[in-house]
């Protein structure tokens, strides 16, 4: 059983920096891709950033780009997201997701969900 556990949601002001974490479990974490997704209130989920199992390749949102780097380390079976210059539109619950695809751009292209973490950006 896949289970996939998020941390490092809080408040933040614009322009301050969060990290996020998932820490997988259930499968070999090294072989499957990672990515985040995210829900801010009252919208669809949104595709955030994406990973292959080895982490040689990784793909962004337009709106993320520069800002946000994901990361993994498949010998502690944790996924990372380092945001940077937060503004208040990235003001969601942010959901790492996993997938038999390595590289998947769209959130519908994931088929494991953790229960995600809130991030608050004020201004």
């Amino acid at each position: 059983q896949v289970r996939l556990v998020e941390s490092g949601g809080g408040l933040v002001q614009a322009g301050g920096s969060l990290r996020l974490s998932c820490a997988a479990s259930g499968r070999t974490f090294s072989s499957y891709g990672m990515g985040w997704i995210r829900q801010a209130p009252g919208k669809e989920r949104e595709f955030v950033a994406a990973i292959s199992p080895i982490g040689s390749m990784k793909e962004y949102a337009d709106s993320v780009k520069g800002r946000f780097t994901i990361s993994r380390d498949n010998t502690k079976n944790t996924l990372y997201l380092q945001m940077n210059n937060l503004k208040p539109d990235d003001t969601a619950v942010y959901y790492c997701a996993q997938s038999l695809y390595p590289l998947v751009e769209k959130a519908d292209g994931y088929d494991y969900w953790g229960q995600g973490t809130q991030v608050t950006v004020s201004s």
